[in-house]
């Protein structure tokens, strides 16, 4: 850029002396010479003063007060050289020189301030690029841990219940303690296996669900029935545990302080580019829930927030017989589309 702009002042120049003017060619272009290296200098030294400053405050008042001082220094070696090489051996080109300082002075001004304020508004552009990226990796980071410290708050809740069952059983049933400590065991390491991802199949989804509803039916033993309608396809596509605090939710809601068999319906189907998961348990709406009934809910509804950027992805409905819970999942691959 600086070279082109040389060659550029260099051709103008000589030809406005030449054809102008009337001073030959070889003063003209010798002129035209010292003024082109002169400038590229300065606006070379401006560029480095720009680059080496250590911030991007008060950049443009920093970058115009460069161009300034660069211009006076440029302007005043170009008369002095000028003056020493080419003015003693010609009268007319002398007095013509000393008139058209100021002239010199308001050109070389003219190309400084704007590679002056052109390096000052790329340097800021740099540096809010920097910023940007480093909050939308700091976004990106907290997001992260916002959804790992949700996925950790959801197994407690099971894992207390699951070991309170445990505890109850030694004592009256070491078989079945014995039985529930085994599942327990494999539900735990499945689910550290699963930890790392962040979208599975839905069929995996359900694999980890019959492990959970394994340790559960420990505990609960023929009572809970649950069923499972599928109208999906294969590469439907779900965030791991979300599913399991929704059952537990049913649960909580369906069987604690009944008798009888309860049957909890999972209905899911994928209608493009929607995959839906309707979960319907028997509701008592006289029967105070038990305490802590909801986080699982509010933590689901946090996780979607944070995946999708959308509030609308989970709804509940609840009648004098029936709770329903409505999970909508945005598929990123939808059958007959790979586009994410």
């Amino acid at each position: 850029m600086i070279l082109s702009l040389a060659l550029i002042v260099l051709a103008i120049h000589a030809y406005i002396l030449h054809s102008v003017l009337h001073f030959d060619w070889t003063l003209s272009i010798e002129d035209g010479l010292v003024s082109s290296v002169l400038l590229c200098a300065s606006i070379w030294g401006i560029v480095l003063l720009i680059r080496s400053y250590p911030t991007s405050a008060a950049i443009v008042v920093y970058a115009l007060a460069v161009a300034l001082f660069m211009s006076g220094a440029t302007t005043l070696a170009e008369f002095e050289l000028l003056k020493w090489w080419l003015a003693d051996t010609n009268i007319d080109y002398k007095v013509w020189l000393s008139h058209t300082l100021p002239i010199r002075f308001l050109i070389t001004w003219i190309f400084s301030n704007w590679i002056a304020t052109n390096g000052a508004l790329r340097k800021n552009l740099t540096t809010l690029d920097v910023r940007f990226q480093q909050q939308s990796d700091a976004a990106v980071l907290l997001k992260e841990a916002e959804l790992f410290k949700l996925r950790q708050q959801l197994q407690p809740h099971f894992l207390y219940n699951s070991l309170n069952s445990i505890s109850a059983l030694i004592m009256i049933h070491p078989d079945k303690a014995q039985e529930m400590i085994g599942k327990l065991s494999d539900f735990l390491r499945s689910s550290v296996k699963r930890e790392s991802e962040d979208f599975i199949p839905v069929a995996d989804e359900l694999a980890y669900i019959q492990s959970y509803l394994a340790i559960e039916s420990v505990r609960f033993g023929d009572r809970l029935q649950v069923h499972i309608e599928k109208e999906y396809t294969d590469d439907a596509t779900i965030p791991p545990f979300l599913l399991q605090p929704i059952l537990e939710n049913a649960i909580k809601f369906g069987l604690y302080g009944k008798t009888g068999t309860v049957s909890i319906v999972i209905h899911i189907v994928l209608e493009e580019p929607m995959l839906t998961l309707t979960i319907t348990n028997p509701y008592d709406a006289h029967m105070q829930p038990p305490r802590g009934t909801g986080f699982g809910l509010e933590g689901i509804q946090r996780r979607l927030y944070l995946l999708y950027g959308r509030t609308d992805l989970l709804d509940t409905q609840k009648d004098e017989q029936y709770f329903t819970t409505i999970l909508k999942i945005p598929q990123r691959y939808v059958q007959g589309n790979t586009d994410r």
